[in-house]
């Protein structure tokens, strides 16, 4: 049962991750730190929960805030695609130290977490841009902390409830699937069109 409650917190917390990297990275670190339903100490992955390691998260969520508040559409891509790779390593790292805590190989957690991480980013990274387009400067500046914000709880709820995180993943995937149905609906009204 172990197992199963190790891959159910490292699905939630890799999924959170790839919705924004920092602020679940840290959460999960600090929670780690204090020994809260998890914990990488004795295995390769200890640094996860190391006081650099944390540091320089919170570092990240902020100088990341700055950025996201401040730049314009086009540099947000650039960025986009750095947190994006940023998100599947720390993904794949979370996941494989759950996995590691619990003395099982840990590899199936770095393709695992790379999966996870990828869905959430797909499915978080187009509802982002749309909700950013439809709001006013100022309500479109405070969406990087509303994510972080939806983030950090889900990564957590996994660590502290790990069958959330089946949860937090199942409801990246209807998002996902809910946005490429709406494009496709997009596109056949352009076609009717024509």
């Amino acid at each position: 049962m172990h197992l199963v409650f190790d891959i159910f917190q490292g699905i939630g917390v890799a999924a959170a991750v790839g919705v924004r990297p920092f602020l679940p990275a840290l959460v999960t670190g600090a929670l780690a730190a204090g020994n809260v339903e998890i914990h990488f100490k004795h295995t390769d992955y200890s640094f996860l929960q190391s006081l650099p390691f944390l540091l320089a998260m919170a570092v990240c969520v902020v100088l990341g805030l700055v950025l996201a508040t401040r730049l314009g559409a086009r540099e947000r891509t650039g960025t986009e695609t750095v947190l994006g790779v940023i998100s599947l390593v720390l993904g794949a790292l979370l996941f494989a130290g759950s996995l590691a805590r619990g003395h099982y190989a840990a590899w199936p957690g770095l393709i695992g977490g790379v999966v996870c991480a990828a869905v959430g980013i797909a499915a978080s990274l187009p509802l982002l841009r749309r909700v950013r387009a439809r709001l006013d400067a100022d309500a479109a500046g405070a969406l990087p902390l509303l994510a972080e914000g939806a983030a950090a709880v889900a990564a957590g709820l996994s660590v502290i409830a790990p069958p959330v995180g089946v949860i937090v993943l199942a409801a990246l995937v209807w998002l996902l699937l809910a946005s490429r149905r709406r494009a496709d609906q997009k596109y056949a009204g352009l076609r009717i069109l024509r």
